[in-house]
């Protein structure tokens, strides 16, 4: 078994140097190639144009998802499909899985899993590559897990309308991010078998999906590499998703789970896994998925990893309430950093705050529903204020830090509706 290396954060420096001074594997692409996605990292350009709610609603299908996208609950964005909070009102601590956001870079692949072979190899393995049936992998002990999964352009579009920062990218709102039951095996079982040796430092699973191509450079198949000491934690391959097993578009036959990293890291489709005693890098932890920008350096950040602080409504923007009567606001909030402690409701734009009342017992990794009692008075526009603090005692902010790439939002969200 491997040693436990040292914190994410100092994992994260070391990759940073490494990536600096060139000593990092490129995995299945040109150095140069990973050099011009960092330079186009660092120019943010205008985010795709918000879908006015008449397109939005008049939108019925994606590109290459399969399940059906009804307009009250998904708001198609290119490739991808946004969950409207709204429809989440109701549905519980677990999201169905025909409200689950889509987030994909080509198509959902149709794959049979009678005929699905995960293959396992590199020389941080004692031998040869090792294969894993469907039946094989679901032969082998379970464990469940619930935990969210999100986007980490996730909000990207308040950077812009609530900041004024001009930011690239997916102009989601807060409807990239989903919580489920995961059942699958652990990925550390999975290495163990596998013949995982003291050597290894990174794995790079990789997907089944199209390979993607960017400004004409073809990067390949999605991957991003995990450390050794996170795979052998908590990361999980998920075979079932609420108790069923993963529909087309979350994954099927097997994906990633990786609790509380931005989304990128729960590769869905999963086809191999290569285990490396070198540093590796991918386009999704050099170009992508990195912190461009004012007070960065020009190679970008360290990779990203764990997610951020949000809290969002379950209710729609520009919602109506009729004056003097009493209201139920819900919501739900959550952080990668550390369970939610506590959330605060403001109805007057921030001149006053209260407690909301918490309806699920904070969990790391997953969100928490909450609700706070409203009786509007004054008709006319009104703006919903959420934040919530985790047990780290993190605070949402009332500006998040800008990037090029608009990733990891974090400040409290203002949520314009109308007293009537």
């Amino acid at each position: 078994m491997s040693p436990v290396p040292p914190s994410e954060a100092a994992y994260d420096a070391l990759r940073l140097r490494q990536w600096s001074r060139g000593a990092a594997r490129s995995a299945g692409i040109a150095r140069r190639d990973l050099l011009r996605l960092v330079a186009a990292a660092s120019a943010a350009a205008p985010l795709a144009p918000l879908l006015a709610p008449a397109t939005a609603h008049a939108a019925a299908a994606a590109p290459g998802i399969v399940k059906p996208l009804p307009p009250e609950v998904f708001t198609v964005r290119g490739t991808n499909a946004e969950t409207n909070f709204a429809a989440l009102r109701g549905t519980g601590l677990l999201t169905p899985a025909d409200r689950f956001f889509v987030r994909n870079h080509t198509v959902t692949p149709r794959i049979d899993a009678t005929d699905w072979r995960l293959a396992v190899w590199g020389d941080g393995l004692a031998g040869p590559a090792v294969e894993f049936t469907y039946d094989e992998l679901r032969a082998l002990p379970s464990v469940t897990r619930t935990a969210f999964v999100e986007c980490a352009g996730n909000a990207r579009s308040y950077y812009t309308t609530q900041q004024s920062q001009q930011v690239s990218g997916t102009a989601w709102t807060l409807g990239a991010i989903g919580t489920a039951r995961w059942r699958g095996v652990r990925l550390a079982d999975v290495l163990r078998r596998a013949g995982l040796t003291r050597r290894a430092v990174d794995i790079l699973p990789r997907g089944l999906d199209d390979e993607v191509v960017s400004d004409g450079i073809v990067l390949g198949r999605v991957r991003r590499p995990l450390p050794v000491a996170k795979a052998l934690d908590d990361v999980l391959l998920a075979y079932e998703m609420n108790g069923e097993p993963l529909p087309p578009d979350h994954g099927h036959p097997v994906r990633l789970i990786v609790p509380s990293w931005v989304g990128i890291a729960n590769i869905k489709w999963l086809g191999d896994i290569e285990v490396s005693t070198r540093p590796l890098l991918s386009p999704w932890n050099t170009g992508l998925y990195r912190l461009f920008g004012p007070g960065y350096p020009a190679e970008g950040s360290a990779p990203l990893t764990r997610q951020t602080l949000k809290s969002a409504f379950e209710v729609a923007p520009g919602a109506e309430f009729p004056a003097g009567r009493h209201q139920v606001l819900t919501g739900r909030s959550w952080s990668g950093g550390a369970p939610v402690r506590s959330v605060e409701v403001s109805t007057d734009g921030g001149t006053r705050w209260h407690r909301a009342r918490l309806h699920d017992v904070p969990r790391a990794g997953s969100w928490v529903r909450w609700s706070a009692p409203w009786v509007p008075r004054t008709p006319g526009p009104a703006v919903l204020l959420a934040r919530a603090t985790d047990r780290s005692g993190r605070t949402q902010p009332a500006v998040a830090a800008p990037n090029t790439q608009g990733y990891l939002f974090d400040a409290v969200v203002r949520h314009e509706v109308r007293v009537v």
